[in-house]
């Protein structure tokens, strides 16, 4: 194509977070900031749709590749999009506006800088699923975190500044041996492109090494156990948008990390270490769902249930066939619907009550009836009932586990149970319970900007589980070329006892 248009994916939140930000504070238009910011995320997302409706899903190879020289044998600016990760650029344009949407009067104070923040984080995480080369893949992939700080640490809860700096100290050690790896794997290859390094491979004997020090940022960031304890922090002291850019998109790029550089790039290394990713996913799906069914905080219960959901993402990862990466990559667009759909959910009661605790609710479905049977899709999503869109990952998952690990499957199995408990368990309690709070018999049904939310998320995660066509055939030649790459290292490396 002609036309730039990943880059314009990339630089159109960027010119509307500069034009925001030269809008006076003092203007009478101060409030259309947010229209302004709702106009671009909205354009953008429909230039991602175009972008897959051209994408030729029968192809393997990366697509609509762009490159230019940024430090002269050194960087290259170059981005492109294969069949994995076309998919998460579309669900990063469509959760931002729904953002956007959502701040209608629950910001109260510099609404123009969350804006602003809003959109060069959109920016950055697009550009973390198109960068081809990894100096670029370091620098979005960090610099989508500093949003994320800014966000939680003025927008925040009563202890934001905390929560904001463990989340920022925690990911900064991995970041750090990431940024060594990098330079290592320039050292060694003389480039940092990601399509020659695919190529040419990386010497067996460093690769270890350089597996552990990518896994040390993609496993904080994901976030695996036991590095997940900055995440519940996190998503309590987060404003709304916050929770969910951070549940939705934020840890789907270490996902999409383990795919395209842990297996792509240390093959052997991967094949290596497949125990422990085992072992560390296992328990987070096990321990931290019952770590979820003793909260009595809403967004923790959310939050707890993230690192379990992302524990079945990373053991289907490195599971390693066709079904079981299918899965991994659907569950993580899944998640990335269901846990904005239930922040959003949860966002809606704490503006009226101003506060998260289960125990404080009961009987909602009295006054809020419409919210009440959202609130039930999202819940069914989450447990994976068969109609939902969380089915289909989860199940494929555990069919690729079982091919490979009858074990392992089955003590993952477990994790689907736990799910439904603590989930129909919220349910039960915050839905369905006594109405005594008087402040709960005065709220108000949803408005028509949360309706326009919710059921906006409501749609894929019903289309998706009952037709997942789309997303399969556009991530299935990605997958098979990667598992054959993957496949011949290991073949090559075998036959050579290296």
């Amino acid at each position: 194509m002609e036309i730039p248009i990943l880059s314009s994916l990339i630089l159109l939140p960027i010119i509307g977070a500069i034009f925001i930000f030269f809008i006076s504070s003092t203007s009478q238009k101060y409030q259309s900031t947010k229209y302004v910011a709702l106009f671009v995320t909205i354009a953008n997302f429909l230039l991602s749709v175009y972008l897959w409706y051209i994408f030729d899903n029968t192809s393997a190879e990366f697509q609509f590749v762009e490159e230019r020289i940024w430090i002269p044998n050194f960087v290259n600016y170059k981005v492109g999009v294969d069949g994995i990760s076309i998919l998460f650029i579309i669900l990063t344009t469509f959760i931002t506006p729904l953002c956007v949407i959502s701040i209608n009067n629950t910001i109260k104070y510099k609404l123009k800088d969350f804006l602003v923040a809003i959109l060069i984080m959109q920016s950055l995480m697009i550009g973390v699923f198109c960068s081809l080369d990894l100096i670029i893949f370091y620098l979005f992939f960090e610099g989508g975190l500093i949003p994320m700080f800014i966000i939680i640490g003025i927008w925040g809860g009563d202890r934001r500044v905390y929560s904001a700096f463990k989340f920022f100290l925690f990911t900064l050690l991995g970041s750090v041996l990431m940024l060594i790896a990098i330079i290592t794997i320039y050292w060694l290859s003389g480039t940092t492109d990601v399509e020659k390094l695919y190529q040419i491979g990386i010497d067996i004997k460093y690769q270890n090494l350089l597996w552990l020090a990518f896994f040390s940022s993609f496993a904080v960031k994901t976030p695996m156990w036991p590095f997940h304890t900055w995440l519940p922090d996190a998503h309590v002291e987060a404003p709304t948008a916050g929770s969910v850019l951070l549940a939705a998109i934020l840890l789907k790029m270490a996902g999409y990390g383990f795919i395209r550089f842990s297996l792509g790039l240390f093959p052997i290394a991967s094949d290596y270490f497949v125990p422990l990713i085992y072992s560390l996913s296992l328990i987070a799906i096990i321990y931290t769902s019952l770590i979820a069914l003793m909260q009595e905080d809403m967004k923790k219960l959310i939050a707890y249930s993230s690192v379990a959901h992302m524990g079945f993402v990373t053991l289907g990862i490195f599971t390693v066939n066709q079904q079981a990466i299918e899965g991994s990559i659907f569950q993580m667009i899944s998640h990335g619907l269901v846990a904005a759909a239930l922040f959003f959910s949860i966002g809606v009661v704490y503006e009226r009550m101003h506060t998260r605790l289960i125990n404080n609710y009961g009987g909602v479905v009295s006054v809020m009836p419409k919210y009440a049977l959202l609130f039930m899709i999202f819940t069914l999503g989450s447990i994976g009932l068969p109609g939902t869109s969380g089915f289909i990952g989860e199940f494929l998952i555990l069919i690729g586990a079982f091919k490979e690990n009858f074990l392992v499957a089955v003590i993952a199995s477990i994790g689907v149970i736990l799910g439904a408990a603590y989930m129909l368990w919220l349910y039960k309690r915050f839905i369905f319970g006594k109405l005594e709070n008087d402040q709960v018999k005065n709220m108000t049904d949803l408005k028509k900007h949360e309706i326009l939310i919710l059921c906006l998320i409501a749609i894929p995660i019903i289309f998706f589980g009952f037709y997942p066509e789309p997303l399969i055939n556009t991530t299935e030649n990605s997958i098979t070329n990667l598992i054959d790459l993957y496949n011949s290292n290991l073949e090559y490396y075998s036959k050579n006892n290296l």
